[in-house]
């Protein structure tokens, strides 16, 4: 690595309405997947760290919940967990869809932006998605309401123009440390990935039948006498009808969220694994605090 005064690291946010695309770029940048990936809105609950390393810096991403009206205090939690990733931040990507036309969430973030202290870039995600003569109108419209200090098109599914995002990010960079090992993409612990690969397979699989009241709490994870990694896991329901549903007919849904879970835990862990998923009823959880703190959605984390 350079010494320090050659060296350039920072923060980047990343914010944007759910289901923009905010997790599927920061796991194409770190090269594997840390951040939940769904069709479904409002997947990502907590800011995850991803660190995207070279010899000349270091980027520290926070993929941030999208930002919606919160209907019960998990939600607030999300909400108010996006709108601090606002803060003490190097540069924000504010991640809007072009092929949906801009809407009050939109209208709602950039309202807040037009505070923020740090540069903005606009990062225009799927456009792969619309005819390249809808984009410049697309980009007028933003620029109208918010002076972004950069346009940036993107694919993030593809990787398009991802690298020309990279390269702008490292000149809004001020000099400094590395802060974590190059080969480090995430400062979460391994458990709390795990958790999020398995809610991740529950929202796969269980479609609308089981909504965002679904947690996952990884109780124990250790090595056993023949070298496989044992991995026991609770899968938290909100009502007894949601529980029937990952279970499903005799337990063929939850083997089946076990099988896809177990694959991309093993690319994680780079190990072979036992995965042991058992379901358990918490009435309500998301409007309890004491509930929320012990499925690890804490404020003063933040």
């Amino acid at each position: 690595m350079k010494n320090n005064n050659e060296h350039k690291s920072g923060f980047v946010s990343i914010v944007g309405r759910p289901n923009v695309g905010k997790s599927t770029l920061l796991n194409k940048i770190v090269g594997q997947k840390i951040a939940i990936m769904s069709d479904k809105a409002q997947t990502t609950r907590n800011k995850i760290q991803g660190i995207y390393t070279t010899p000349e810096s270091q980027i520290v991403f926070i993929d941030t919940p999208g930002i919606h009206k919160p209907k019960h205090r998990l939600g607030d939690f999300m909400v108010s967990s996006a709108f601090s990733a606002f803060r003490e931040v190097d540069v924000i990507l504010f991640m809007v869809n072009v092929a949906e036309k801009r809407g009050p969430g939109d209208n709602f973030i950039m309202e807040r932006l037009k505070t923020a202290k740090s540069p903005v870039f606009l990062v225009l995600n799927k456009i792969d998605k619309i005819h390249p003569d809808q984009l410049l109108p697309i980009i007028e419209d933003y620029r109208s309401l918010v002076d972004f200090a950069q346009v940036i098109p993107i694919s993030a599914s593809d990787g398009n123009n991802v690298d020309t995002l990279l390269a702008e990010l490292q000149n809004y960079l001020p000099e400094g440390p590395q802060f974590y090992p190059d080969d480090q993409v995430t400062d979460h612990p391994e458990y709390f990935i795990v958790s999020e690969l398995i809610r991740e397979k529950v929202l796969e699989l269980t479609r609308e039948e089981v909504p965002h009241s679904v947690a996952v709490v990884v109780e124990s994870m250790q090595r056993n006498e023949l070298g496989k990694v044992q991995v026991h896991a609770a899968i938290i329901v909100e009502r007894s009808s949601q529980k029937g549903i990952i279970i499903g007919k005799g337990g063929k849904m939850l083997k089946d969220i076990g099988i896809r879970a177990r694959r991309d835990i093993e690319v994680l862990l780079g190990d072979k694994i036992y995965l042991d998923l058992w379901v358990k009823v918490q009435k309500d959880w998301r409007d309890r605090q004491s509930s929320l703190q012990d499925y690890g959605y804490r404020k003063d984390d933040y």
